[in-house]
């Protein structure tokens, strides 16, 4: 595709998926040799969508909207925000990496603390790659995840947070939302990673699908489930939600163990993600029917 040609959605999906295929950097780093991924799901959201600024007024004044990250860091394009478009994927988790991982009872398997790592390099590497193309293809592009000043600021009502969400683009993108233990609950399950860039281009937003940011998670849909308390070792959700410091202080200690046990230089937990209902999918009946069904609600209220 020459410069300044039409980008599409299609193009867009298309390009991450062969990076899946060919890329060299799609690895575990294991002596079998396995891939990191199989598979991704994509979506597209304005950068003039008002979501952006309820995250601003909820998270905090340093979240940053499209907007504000690409003028930082591409000022001679002088934009608007309705020129910009997010870019979101998700990788979801292999059916090996959430078997071994389900087994765990404290730290991560051996499968899992990989991806952390080795599966996370590709995720990085698919940021530079795409960015790359688009720009070859005449369009200014920046990961947000990647730039100098991105940063994880300390936060009254949330412990800490980031100036740039990578969860929070991906439910922009109509690709997800929250459960009990702050993990997006996609399509595909909350067993992912994910990865987002901002570009200078049109492209046709992909509608929410959700009522509200909680839909896909029973607990929150019914009151039932909450198997993500039990599953995580230090008790880091509770009914009341998510406690970012204790799950923090165990991913630390978590580093230890990975280089005692599986020698490398790694971390990660993830227990909360496998061996509970929507590790795989959307476990509430109703959304998940209509997802299917391409049925979309109302639009949500904002953010409380």
């Amino acid at each position: 595709m020459g410069k300044n040609n039409r980008v599409t959605g299609d193009w867009i999906k298309g390009i991450i998926e062969d990076f899946i295929v060919s890329s060299p950097l799609n690895t575990m780093e294991k002596k079998t040799g396995e891939s990191a991924w199989d598979s991704s799901l994509v979506g597209f959201s304005s950068g003039a969508d008002q979501i952006w600024q309820q995250y601003k007024e909820y998270v905090g004044a340093f979240h940053w909207t499209p907007w504000e990250v690409f003028n930082q860091h591409c000022p001679d394009e002088n934009v608007s925000a309705d020129q910009l478009t997010v870019i979101s994927w998700i990788l979801p988790q292999r059916k090996l990496v959430r078997k071994t991982n389900a087994r765990a009872k404290k730290y991560p398997s051996e499968e899992w603390a990989r991806i952390r790592v080795y599966g996370e390099n590709f995720n990085i590497a698919l940021r530079d790659h795409l960015v790359k193309k688009l720009v070859e293809s005449g369009h200014t592009a920046i990961a947000p995840m990647l730039t100098p000043n991105w940063t994880i600021v300390k936060s009254e009502r949330f412990s800490y947070a980031s100036s740039w969400s990578e969860r929070h683009a991906a439910h922009a993108a109509g690709l997800g939302t929250f459960g009990l233990c702050d993990g997006l609950i996609t399509s595909k399950g909350k067993a992912m990673r994910t990865g987002s860039i901002v570009a200078k281009i049109s492209i046709k937003s992909t509608p929410r699908p959700y009522a509200n940011h909680q839909a896909y998670c029973l607990y929150y849909a019914d009151g039932t489930c909450g198997k993500c308390i039990d599953r995580c070792p230090v008790r880091a959700i509770t009914e009341e939600g998510h406690n970012k410091e204790k799950c923090r202080q165990h991913l630390a200690k978590s580093r230890e163990y990975v280089k005692e046990a599986y020698q490398f230089e790694g971390h990660g937990c993830g227990l909360c993600q496998v061996g509970v209902p929507c590790e795989a999918g959307i476990p509430v009946r109703s959304a998940r029917e209509a997802l299917e069904k391409g049925e979309l609600p109302p639009p949500p209220p904002p953010l409380a």
